[in-house]
């Protein structure tokens, strides 16, 4: 049966997605649940460096993640600033869809004027309690303070926020700054909830996964690619901790949840995975093999090998997938970038168009 085009309701959305993060990724599951096929136009370097300044990431990085968001269904690179009818028509889109806050271009033009004066616009809520700045603000305020261990390691109720954690009752103990407070009903809207087909094979990785980058996303591709399903272990905040050191992690754990929800290559989280993975584990989620990156293995409280039992089993395999990004070169990055805007005089501003 042949695809009827008028059937087929096509979306449009744009923007810069540096430094993309899970509020990106929920704009644009609201932008695919408007119609049937989603297409995501992402600004090159040299557009966004006119409008806005230079951005933190490369286009190479930033179509990259794009793509890697499981609601996307095609990437076009390098479109204009500003929203036109003709982009519109030329990708068969019906609408071009936008968070309810306005971006402008260089000389403070609204970007979506022309789509919004023809009828041809649509709005979707920004995700409340996390932004660029926000995170970048976590990286540029780093101060270590108590954290929180044993039965507080999940407190996350606290009194008197009102704001999903952006008043001053609701800090990381990590990095001092705000924290996103999710609901189950989030998550549920991130999640596939598909389980395994009774001949799949399970794949388990674990780790961190924190401020969700593309040297993260090349490596769960590789490891989709080891097997048909594929679960991944997020450790706790405090754990992250002990392994990591300094003000880490920066996303609490629930942020991680959505961040790798969202990836197109993860098809089942464990919240607050253990740092060993048991044999009880293995057992539970029928595991064929474990893998990990080319980041050291931290052992354990102990002292043991957290891979002990994948490996006493053979189900235990290193993988490399090339990439070389890290977490930490991330930060660096963000806080070289704020320093040379800084310094340039320029405003600093990281709000993503998009």
């Amino acid at each position: 049966m042949s695809e009827d085009k008028s059937r087929t309701v096509r979306v449009w959305c744009d923007g810069c997605y540096d430094m993309v993060h899970f509020g990106h990724a929920n704009s644009l599951r609201q932008a695919k649940a408007l119609g049937d096929y989603l297409i995501v136009g992402i600004h090159n370097d040299n557009e966004i460096t006119k409008h806005k300044g230079p951005p933190v990431f490369t286009e190479e990085e930033r179509y990259k993640m794009v793509r890697g968001i499981k609601w996307v269904d095609e990437v076009v690179e390098g479109v204009p600033y500003v929203t036109s009818l003709e982009t519109l028509d030329k990708y068969h889109c019906d609408f071009c869809v936008h968070g309810d806050d306005i971006t402008m271009t260089a000389d403070g033009v609204d970007t979506y004027h022309l789509v919004k004066a023809a009828g041809r616009y649509k709005e979707v809520q920004r995700t409340a309690g996390v932004s660029t700045t926000d995170l970048v603000g976590r990286m540029l305020l780093m101060t270590r303070q108590h954290f929180r261990q044993g039965p507080l390691e999940y407190d996350v109720g606290h009194e008197g926020s009102s704001q999903l954690g952006l008043d001053s009752d609701a800090r990381s103990p990590y990095t001092g700054c705000s924290q996103f407070l999710p609901t189950t009903q989030e998550i549920i809207q991130f999640s596939d909830g598909k389980p395994p087909k009774p001949n799949d094979r399970i794949i388990y990785v674990a780790g961190a996964f924190d401020l969700f980058h593309v040297g993260h996303l090349d490596f769960l591709e590789k490891a989709r690619a080891e097997g048909d399903y594929l679960i991944l272990g997020l450790h706790t905040d405090p754990i992250v901790n002990r392994y990591k050191g300094s003000n880490y992690p920066i996303m609490n754990l629930h942020e991680r949840v959505l961040s790798v929800l969202a990836c197109k290559y993860v098809s089942e989280v464990v919240i607050g995975a253990p740092y060993a993975v048991s044999q009880n584990l293995m057992e539970h989620f029928k595991v064929d093999m474990v893998c990990h990156g080319q980041t050291p293995i931290q052992p354990d409280a102990d002292g043991s090998d957290p891979y002990t039992e994948p490996k006493r089993q053979g189900k235990f395999k290193l993988l490399n997938s090339e990439n070389t990004m890290t977490t930490e070169k991330i930060v660096n990055r963000i806080i070289n970038h704020s320093h040379s805007k800084a310094s340039s005089s320029n405003t600093l501003s990281y709000q993503s168009h998009s």
